[in-house]
């Protein structure tokens, strides 16, 4: 019997861009229950300490939780099982960002039907100034041998 195929290695980074369209951040924010007039009042964010709109957290938190699900899920079945996420910065509408997760660890489920992977990310502007650091945990199932 060969040994199972892991999903990852130790430091591989996976990444994409993503450009924050207005119009679309604003629904998005709609559709989360966010109404925040930071997400959809040009004139109040404007007076406020951003000077313009600025995205949800709720949608940059959906696309570092989604990278991961989109990437490990290519490799066989996986889900998020923890993530936690620190705001640090404005992210503005109509601006460009990075998304990028790093595999920090990797270790066998107490069970021994999966691998449990943690991750470091962030999502950074166009600036390379970090919006958003996170750190995740992904369970991808190990396929067991017939009949165990």
């Amino acid at each position: 019997m060969t040994a199972p195929t892991v999903p990852a290695t130790i430091g591989e980074k996976f990444s994409r861009e993503h450009l924050f369209d207005a119009e679309q951040a604003s629904a998005f924010a709609t559709d989360a229950g966010d109404d925040n007039p930071l997400h959809h009042d040009a004139a109040f964010a404007a007076a406020s300490r951003y000077g313009r709109l600025i995205v949800s957290g709720t949608q940059t938190a959906a696309l570092l939780l989604g990278l991961t699900a989109s990437h490990f899920s290519k490799r066989g079945p996986a889900v998020g099982v923890g993530y936690t996420l620190a705001y640090k910065r404005a992210v503005y509408m109509d601006e460009r960002v990075t998304v990028e997760w790093t595999v920090d660890t990797i270790r066998p489920t107490s069970s021994g039907d999966g691998l449990l992977i943690g991750m470091t990310g962030s999502l950074r502007n166009a600036h390379g100034e970090e919006c958003v650091a996170a750190t995740g945990t992904v369970l991808a199932f190990v396929p067991t041998a017939p009949g165990r």
